[in-house]
């Protein structure tokens, strides 16, 4: 044989032991692969799994826990709570394609209480939710239909048409931490020392002692698509409660631009909670608010107006049947440092309630400080909210002669809420 010839065919001998070696070695059932097996098992083992794969399925929610240091003007003292303004949750959430136009999903929130601060007072430090502590609350439990051309239908457990009415209008980190409804969430459950009642036994409101916003409840609703930055909401359910509102969303020039407003009726006293349960426990209720800010300075105000009517039972007849209450709040949100935005802000609320479960009438002030910063890589905000409540309140338990000053109360809060 020709040295040439010897040489190809100890080179072809070489390439087959070597490609033989080779093939051994990504051989998924040897034993050099038995680590990585395992460790694809374990990764299996601890994936959230679906049910199917045309729906899809996302996990989200956060963690919102702060210590609050409260005065009612006799005692002070200091909890640690979750915020019940935005409290602790995870959402199940998803959605599949069914052609180019339509799509269907579904929403499962689940809230989370250690201590429900809307539950604590002066003497319990361990706050309640409808009696249970350490407890889950189903707070959304909704399947939907959407269209690109036509809307979203929404049936179940789930928001109204006017939930959170004035404090979606919120544009900034505040909606989370001092929006509308905050001033009332303050007061938990604590009462005034000089008539023995709760704060929110002289307040007003279909849902959360603000009166122009609703709740969420079990309902059919509407959404339509965005035309020229207004979506039409509109919802029923809950024999029988029903409710509309308009949001737009745009800008114009340098400035951006949220507002809301809607109205609302309930004849269910069954379902009707706060001030619309004082009469025969038929209401109605109606709202506007809105952000403008300006985007070079981040500077903005937020400012609303929410009312409700109660109708009357023979015996409440001449008593006040009108509740409204006025807000406004300004502040700047601006990136200062690297880590996020910082948000400065202060706000003063007005509550002129009519007849309510303790008083004939109230006047309320509620004034409000704080500042918020944003830790864009953590998904983090910290927090820390000085809020005052004052006011009096017209023909309380105990003294039919006429009003009663109430004692102020106070209350620092701080904490954090993180996103996941």
């Amino acid at each position: 044989m020709k040295p040439a010839a010897r040489l190809t065919l100890a080179a072809a001998a070489s390439v087959l032991v070597w490609g033989a070696s080779s093939v051994q070695a990504a051989d998924l059932g040897g034993n050099c692969c038995a680590d990585l097996e395992e460790r694809i098992a374990e990764l299996e083992a601890t994936t959230a799994r679906k049910g199917n794969r045309k729906v899809s399925l996302t996990i989200s929610g956060w963690v919102n826990e702060a210590v609050f240091f409260w005065d009612d003007g006799r005692e002070s003292n200091a909890y640690v709570a979750t915020n019940s303004l935005e409290q602790s949750r995870f959402k199940f959430s998803g959605e599949a394609k069914i052609d180019n136009d339509w799509s269907a999903g579904y929403v499962i929130e689940i809230g989370i209480w250690g201590s429900a601060y809307k539950g604590v007072d002066a003497d319990v430090d361990n706050g309640l939710d409808n009696g249970v502590t350490n407890g889950l609350l189903t707070r959304k439990s909704s399947w939907f239909l959407k269209s690109k051309s036509f809307g979203k239908l929404t049936v179940g457990l789930d928001g109204t048409s006017t939930y959170h009415l004035l404090d979606d209008a919120d544009a900034t980190v505040t909606r989370n931490y001092a929006d509308a409804e905050a001033a009332a969430v303050a007061l938990a459950s604590f009462k005034e020392i000089n008539t023995g009642n709760k704060w929110n036994d002289y307040m007003g409101g279909f849902n959360g002692a603000t009166p122009g916003q609703s709740g969420r409840r079990n309902v059919v609703r509407y959404d339509s698509p965005t035309i020229a930055g207004f979506v039409l909401t509109a919802a029923w359910g809950e024999d029988d409660m029903w409710d509309m509102a308009l949001t737009y969303k745009g800008e114009i020039g340098d400035f951006k631009l949220t507002a809301k407003a809607g109205y609302g009726e309930s004849t269910d006293p069954g379902t009707n909670k706060d001030r619309c349960s004082v009469g025969t426990g038929d209401c109605q209720w109606w709202g506007v608010a809105g952000t403008i800010q300006h985007a070079p300075s981040g500077i903005y105000i937020y400012a609303g107006y929410g009312g409700d009517q109660i109708d009357l039972t023979a015996a409440q007849a001449g008593e006040d049947d009108g509740s409204d209450i006025w807000f406004v709040q300004a502040g700047i949100e601006s990136k200062l440092v690297p880590i996020g935005k910082t948000t400065f802000f202060g706000e003063y609320r007005h509550d002129d309630v009519g007849l309510s479960e303790k008083a004939s009438s109230s006047d309320l002030d509620f004034w409000a400080a704080g500042v918020i910063q944003s830790v864009d890589n953590a998904a983090m905000d910290l927090y820390v909210i000085y809020r005052e409540a004052s006011g009096d309140v017209t023909d309380p338990a105990g003294n039919p002669a006429g009003k009663t000053e109430l004692e102020d109360f106070r209350v620092l809060m701080t904490g954090a809420r993180i996103q996941f």
